[in-house]
């Protein structure tokens, strides 16, 4: 049976811009992609409850990486749906000191977003277990396994499913179109790994930003 993959939109920035979290279903089981903001955590309460989740059912949140757009919830839902956390452990300053450049070299339009885009401590937090390149989650219920694509921060990861389809957190965008995310601690870094992705079967990219498009856009990635 397929997976059911639900893209829930939360709005980010004073609504002027959005961020995606995915929640895949499998039968009654799910795993949720990244949280979202602590200012939307009403929303995507609601929008996991409409979807079926219940204490037992979420097996696991995965963080693509620890900025606070798709960390800021992941402690409260922790807590409410008894569940646990897993990211790489290179991002894990960024969200136990909610230091968004932690890990980073930072750029000038990083260092100006630091003030908007860190944890409060309210909502920081040690994951539960951490993930490498290869890193099966059958045990979580999801055929699917852990790919290590460094650039937008050193312990960006992406979640490759047996059916190819690919959640690459934000070392990709589709705002407007298909396109390497402009916010690149890395770029060396961040082209090989799209060099490393173009070497998987993959049919769907589901970036953390903008619309799901497929994957033979990557071999238009080029340095």
């Amino acid at each position: 049976m397929p997976l059911e993959i639900i893209t829930i939109k939360l709005k980010m920035l004073a609504g002027l811009a959005t961020v995606n979290c995915y929640l895949i279903k499998n039968n009654d089981n799910f795993v949720l992609i990244d949280t979202g903001t602590s200012g939307n955590r009403v929303e995507i309460e609601n929008q996991l409850e409409t979807a079926g989740c219940k204490t037992g059912n979420l097996n696991l949140i995965l963080l693509t990486h620890g900025d606070s757009d798709h960390a800021g919830n992941a402690a409260c839902l922790r807590d409410k749906y008894g569940t646990k956390i897993a990211m790489h452990q290179k991002d894990e300053g960024m969200v136990q000191e909610g230091d968004m450049l932690w890990n980073r070299k930072g750029n000038p339009l990083s260092k100006i977003m630091k003030p908007f885009m860190g944890l409060s401590k309210s909502n920081r937090f040690t994951p539960d277990f951490y993930v490498e390149d290869g890193y099966d989650l059958v045990d979580y219920g999801l055929n699917a396994r852990i790919i290590h694509i460094p650039g937008h921060s050193l312990g960006s990861i992406g979640i490759l499913t047996d059916q190819g389809d690919l959640f690459c957190g934000d070392i990709l965008t589709n705002t407007d179109k298909p396109a390497l995310n402009s916010i690149m601690d890395d770029k060396k870094a961040a082209y090989t790994s799209i060099e490393k992705l173009k070497k998987l079967d993959i049919v769907n990219v589901y970036p953390g930003h903008g619309e799901p498009f497929p994957g033979n856009f990557l071999t238009e990635v080029k340095e």
